[in-house]
């Protein structure tokens, strides 16, 4: 015995159950419909064609954001440490600078610890400008507000006034961004100095 395909009750020619979030519109039935339901399909594949530029573009900027921000680390992610790290140069150029200048007069063990101490300062620098610290040049330079902070002025007609004449405590840049104002005493009395460039 054949098996009826409308068996059941059900007519043959009705469509498989469809899922209803695919949002299939409606079978046009004239041409007029037709250009309509093409018009808004166009309409909405510009719109997705919109949205996955605007996506590609998003990402891209993220990673180009993200890129710069491994880059900003990568350059200052030392700057906490090289600050701290100055405060060990400071204290070895003050007990240098506290030495006799004629290490003839000095006895040779006592000479032995200053040598010592001289090439531990000069690999202190060498090790802090491997890693981006320099040291910000102002003896003899004209004051600047953005690598200088002045502690005090110093009466001397022989300059122009608004020199550097003494460095209290050094200034430093990490990858050429301050990292610490020198501390400089600064000339009066002497004539007028033209004003600083901010090419550095």
């Amino acid at each position: 015995m054949a098996s009826d395909p409308t068996a059941g009750g059900a007519p043959a020619d009705m469509p498989a159950d469809t899922d209803p979030d695919l949002n299939i519109p409606p079978k046009p039935e004239s041409a007029a419909e037709l250009q309509q339901l093409v018009e808004q399909l166009q309409a909405e594949k510009a719109d997705l064609q919109d949205k996955q530029l605007r996506a590609l573009a998003e990402a891209q900027n993220v990673r180009r954001r993200a890129q710069q921000d491994i880059e900003k680390e990568r350059k200052f992610g030392i700057e906490r440490f090289a600050r701290d790290v100055l405060s060990v140069a400071d204290n070895l150029g003050r007990a240098l600078s506290a030495l006799p200048a004629d290490l003839d007069v000095v006895d040779p063990a006592l000479r032995n610890v200053i040598v010592g101490v001289q090439a531990t300062e000069r690999e202190l620098q060498s090790v802090l400008e491997r890693h981006g610290v320099t040291r910000v040049e102002s003896l003899g330079q004209p004051f600047n507000a953005e690598f200088h902070q002045a502690m005090m002025e110093v009466e001397d007609s022989t300059v122009p006034t608004g020199t550097v004449v003494q460095e209290l405590i050094p200034g430093y840049l990490l990858a050429g961004r301050l990292l610490r104002a020198a501390m400089v005493a600064v000339s009066k009395g002497g004539p007028a100095v033209r004003a600083p460039s901010n090419e550095n």
